[in-house]
């Protein structure tokens, strides 16, 4: 980790566990979540590969698949300017910047920013809540990150549908709840399912999120994995999980 890269008023830098690398994070803005480093240890990097993550805020995902895979190029996309800045001070604060890259822009010009067919994997955990979905929160940076304010889910699935090369991967995590819409969306933009996986916190409770693997231009067939689960007991995570969070990484 490098020590001339700028920690500012607010701001903590958290250990990743992996390769010994760290992000800058400002709690006041927003933090990333168990979602994305599930999304991170879902997603298939393949030697070589580039890839684009969709609404990177932190830069966490683009950074933990640097970390876990053998892809040569991770680009990170986010509208908000000082969570651009913020991730990129994480990409140099891990000495990463050859094959990192934090770019600020909205997710609906990524066609006009990379071009089309570019990227061999698209990642994205975008807002959760739709219009009318929940309180928002009263922090713009956080309603930003939960909300379809700036993105709605169709503008995600067509980005990615646009930017990935023909049988290209996509990689999403969502609410359970939206999956009807999730599909459907899929389906409309050439983009076929292939794995689901349901997350849960405990073994007994219903699923909490959802893991969407889909193919540009693929054959229809999808496979629904076993449930995925975070907890054993309160506050002990399960082996998989620590696997995800502390393991040596992808093949």
């Amino acid at each position: 980790m490098r020590t001339d890269v700028e920690i500012r008023k607010g701001e903590r830098v958290d250990d990743l566990h992996r390769n010994g690398y760290h992000i800058i994070q400002d709690p006041k803005r927003f933090c990333f979540g168990v979602d994305a480093v599930i999304l991170s240890g879902f997603t298939r990097v393949k030697k070589g590969e580039h890839v684009l993550d969709l609404g990177t805020g932190t830069g966490i995902i683009p950074i933990l698949l640097e970390a876990r895979t053998k892809g040569s190029r991770f680009i990170g996309l986010e509208i908000q300017k000082e969570s651009v800045e913020m991730a990129k001070r994480s990409v140099f604060l891990n000495d990463i910047a050859e094959k990192v890259e934090i770019r600020e822009g909205d997710i609906k010009e990524a066609v006009k920013l990379f071009g089309g067919s570019s990227f061999d994997v698209v990642t994205s955990n975008p807002p959760y809540m739709n219009a009318g979905g929940g309180l928002q929160n009263p922090s713009a940076p956080k309603a930003i990150a939960r909300h379809e304010i700036l993105c709605t889910l169709e503008d995600v699935v067509k980005t990615a549908a646009n930017v990935l090369r023909p049988k290209g991967r996509f990689y999403l995590i969502h609410r359970p709840q939206r999956l009807t819409d999730i599909l459907v969306l899929l389906r409309q933009y050439g983009l076929e399912p292939k794995r689901l996986r349901f997350v849960h916190s405990y073994a007994e409770k219903e699923p909490s999120m959802v893991l969407v693997e889909a193919v540009r231009g693929g054959n229809p067939m999808v496979k629904v994995q076993p449930p995925l689960l975070i907890y054993e007991t309160a506050g002990v995570y399960t082996k998989e999980i620590d696997e995800i969070y502390y393991g040596e990484g992808q093949a």
